[in-house]
């Protein structure tokens, strides 16, 4: 059994000493990711600059029997890249190219550290749109985004990250680099590598190159803030939206917990601070009088006095109506640096239902809680502080807290995650939202694609 330094000099003899790093100082930071109170610590730190280097690593740590653990940005919030058990921190941070923005097909093929924003940015430019918008994505990357098929608010209209992958390049356990799709849009050949790797969390492949679907970019947007006196009144609305055949792009809730923690936080004052919820709704389209009228039907269907609606039209005012929504979990981490976040999904009438009785619910425990997210298709957000909670109690309560949630969840016809995934603290629950034996066939692609175990372990199952 090698040591982990024989291990460090073997992949620094393959890769380059700047490559691989053992350092105590740079692990530590390489220990955790966004989720609340969790860290371990790596062994090595491997930075790879082209699939040739993660082919290497692969290949070498699958013989040694030696975990790996791919990073992206480390933007997740599952622990989907924590080092749980130790191992290589397999970062692909160096792989940020946009390789090629391709007008012609509309295709983006980039690798898989390139961050979102500068995907949407680079797209834009030629008039195209990459629609996925993850509260993160100024800073998390897209291989992360595939790895968790990361959604959000855009998906009520245009999907999620799976909606818009023609092909990726990646690499099995063993060092094997596969190519799956590419620039074409039908491909029935064989099974589907792609939507198979999707949503896998790091635990059966490293992807090294991504092909992304992009679409023509609408040349006029309006944002709507709107106030409503309950959750309840605010998911209501969202039903008169959609069944006046309007189709927002984005339809997200901030419950008045939320209203009032971002508030403080961005020490701003807020549009009506006092309502029980506000709903932000985005129009867009490629007539300006078009997406104006969307947005007058939109007026008349929510049933609220005319003047309490908020239009923004110009890039400044939609920043600011924006700004409190994206600033919500670093609103909520500022308040209370240990806390619990989940991300169910419910069918989108019973918001209301789900959301009030858990409020009730934490109440009765002393707990507060702050509830936001995308009402257009039932993701909810639900946080829970720990505050001035004694430690060890907070750790006491959290399991039966984290199933009380799912439990309620499953009941209205949920799951018990619509973004963040499953990753390291979901996985004791897996089997309330999922049967034995649909679980027992993911661990035998995991063990086709990963024989040996080595890729992310103990993320997903127990």
């Amino acid at each position: 059994m090698k040591t982990h330094k024989e291990i460090a000099g073997e992949l620094s003899r393959i890769l380059g000493a700047e490559n691989v790093i053992s350092d105590r100082e740079i692990l530590e930071s390489y220990s955790r990711d966004e989720t609340s109170d969790l860290s371990a610590m790596p062994d090595i730190l491997v930075r790879a600059g082209s699939v040739e280097d993660v082919s290497a690593t692969l290949r070498l740590c699958n013989e040694l029997d030696v975990p790996v653990i791919p990073r992206g940005a480390g933007t997740g919030v599952t622990g989907g890249a924590v080092p749980v058990r130790g191992g290589v921190i397999l970062s692909l941070e160096k792989m940020n190219r946009i390789i090629e923005i391709d007008r012609e097909n509309m295709v983006a093929v980039v690798e898989p550290g390139a961050i979102t924003r500068a995907i949407q940015d680079a797209a834009l430019a030629e008039g195209l749109l990459y629609p996925p918008d993850p509260a993160s994505l100024e800073s998390c990357s897209i291989g992360g985004n595939v790895a968790e098929n990361a959604g959000g608010p855009r998906a009520v209209k245009y999907g999620v990250t799976k909606d818009y992958i023609l092909g990726l390049e990646f690499v099995l356990a063993d060092g094997s680099v596969i190519t799956t799709g590419g620039k074409i849009v039908k491909n029935v050949t064989g099974y589907n590598l792609a939507g198979i790797l999707i949503g896998s969390e790091g635990t059966l492949a490293v992807i090294t190159k991504i092909f992304l679907r992009l679409i023509p970019a609408p040349r006029h947007v309006i944002d709507m803030l709107i106030p409503f006196p309950s959750l309840k009144d605010a998911v209501e609305a969202v039903h008169a939206i959609l069944v006046n055949r309007i189709v927002p792009c984005a339809i997200e809730f901030m419950e008045h917990d939320a209203i009032m923690l971002v508030a403080r936080f961005l020490n701003r004052d807020m549009h009506f601070p006092d309502a029980g919820a506000h709903l932000l709704i985005q129009i867009n389209g490629n007539s300006e009088q078009a997406v104006l009228d969307d947005a007058e039907t939109v007026g008349a269907a929510v049933r609220v006095d005319q003047e309490s609606i908020i239009l923004a039209q110009s890039p400044l005012q939609r920043e600011r109506l924006w700004k409190a929504r994206r600033s919500i979990r670093e609103a909520i981490h500022a308040e209370s640096p240990v806390f619990l976040a989940e991300d169910c999904v419910v069918p989108r009438s019973t918001i209301p239902e789900f959301l009030t009785e858990l409020k009730s619910y934490f109440k009765e425990t002393s707990l507060r809680s702050v509830m936001f997210g995308h009402a257009g298709d039932g993701n909810v957000h639900i946080d829970v502080l720990k505050g001035d909670l004694d430690y060890e109690r907070w750790k006491m309560m959290l399991p039966e807290l984290k199933r009380e949630i799912y439990r309620r969840a499953i009941g209205l016809g949920g799951t018990i995650t619509g973004e963040h995934g499953v990753g390291y603290i979901r996985r004791d629950y897996l089997g309330l939202a999922l049967s034995a034996d649909e679980i027992e066939l993911l661990k035998r692609i995991k063990k086709a694609f990963d024989p040996k175990g080595i890729l992310n372990p103990d993320k997903i199952f127990l």
